[in-house]
């Protein structure tokens, strides 16, 4: 069996250079692990909002958000299920509160622990990426996808009365400074718009590796990851996809700087899915489209 959950995560230093991490309890799905404070995304809800709650429960303490860190996948096993989360990771600093321990929870010891101490300590495998220490055990998993993405027919599978995504998309430019985009297929969510290349990762696969993907997929272009630009999340409670029925739909959306060292003419490869043409524009051109909201947040983040 496999499980998706999205979660976001702080890393917490202290003047000392100390971090704080709080310890896994029984409850969890690894005891004795030590993570970032954090936890899962409740549906509709913004990374950094889910973050200073989780925060808070796990330590007792406000944060105030210094910046985006970075967004990464670990999956992990336990019961006979793999569970893949997709992390949020913020830099955050203390605005108050007192701290302790969660109470009754999935974590049962809150610490602030030196740089040298962290080798003797079994860390989450954000923990791990995050501070450069020694991730706790968990299972390899190869990238699985997810399952056809072309519409299904009603009838065959139960309608779900909401869903959650995460997905990762990437603001594409060449040499000249052009920016790739694609346009949304009839029958999606916003047909005839033109939109960041990306979608939905796949089970175990990184987000940096999935746009990658996904891009190749849509215009037939290879591109290299040159950072992360923003997180935004999307929550439309009546949002109706290509099946034809109501979703109260949830979307968390990292968004990368890419690059593509030899552009060339973009032609799809993923047919039949939810992109119907890929195209280089110059931002003149770009602006004059008509573009899905990300695409805008997008384009004026790096302006």
């Amino acid at each position: 069996m496999r499980r998706r959950r999205i979660a976001a995560y702080g890393v917490c230093r202290d003047p000392d250079g100390r971090v704080l991490l709080v310890r896994a309890s029984a409850r969890s799905t690894r005891p004795g692990t030590w993570f970032l404070p954090g936890g899962g995304i409740e549906h509709g809800e913004h990374p950094a909002d889910a973050l200073r709650r989780e925060f808070a429960e796990e330590t007792g303490l406000r944060v105030e958000i210094l910046g985006l860190r970075d967004v990464r996948a670990e999956v992990v096993g336990r019961g006979g299920v793999l569970e893949h989360t997709d992390g949020v990771l913020y830099d955050v600093a203390v605005g108050g509160g007192r701290l302790r321990a969660e109470s009754d929870g999935t974590s049962d010891a809150v610490e602030w622990i030196a740089p040298a101490d962290l080798d003797g300590r079994a860390l989450s495998g954000f923990a791990a990426a995050a501070l450069g220490g020694r991730a706790g055990p968990g299972p390899a998993v190869a990238p699985q996808p997810d399952g056809p993405r072309t519409a299904t027919p009603a009838g065959l599978v139960p309608r779900p009365a909401k869903g959650q995504r995460f997905a990762a998309y990437g603001l594409v430019t060449d040499g000249a400074g052009r920016v790739l985009l694609t346009q949304l297929a009839t029958g999606y969510p916003g047909a005839g718009r033109w939109h960041l290349p990306g979608g939905g990762t796949d089970f175990g696969e990184q987000p940096a590796d999935g746009v990658l993907r996904e891009i190749t997929e849509e215009s037939g272009q290879v591109g290299r990851v040159t950072g992360l630009l923003l997180v935004t999340h999307h929550h439309n409670p009546a949002a109706r996809g290509p099946e034809g029925h109501p979703i109260d739909w949830h979307g968390v959306r990292a968004v990368f700087g890419v690059t593509v060292p030899r552009p060339d003419a973009p032609r799809v490869l993923d047919e039949g899915g939810s992109t119907a043409a890929a195209a280089w524009f110059t931002r003149a051109e770009a602006a004059a489209l008509p573009l899905t909201t990300i695409t805008v947040t997008a384009l004026d983040h790096v302006a």
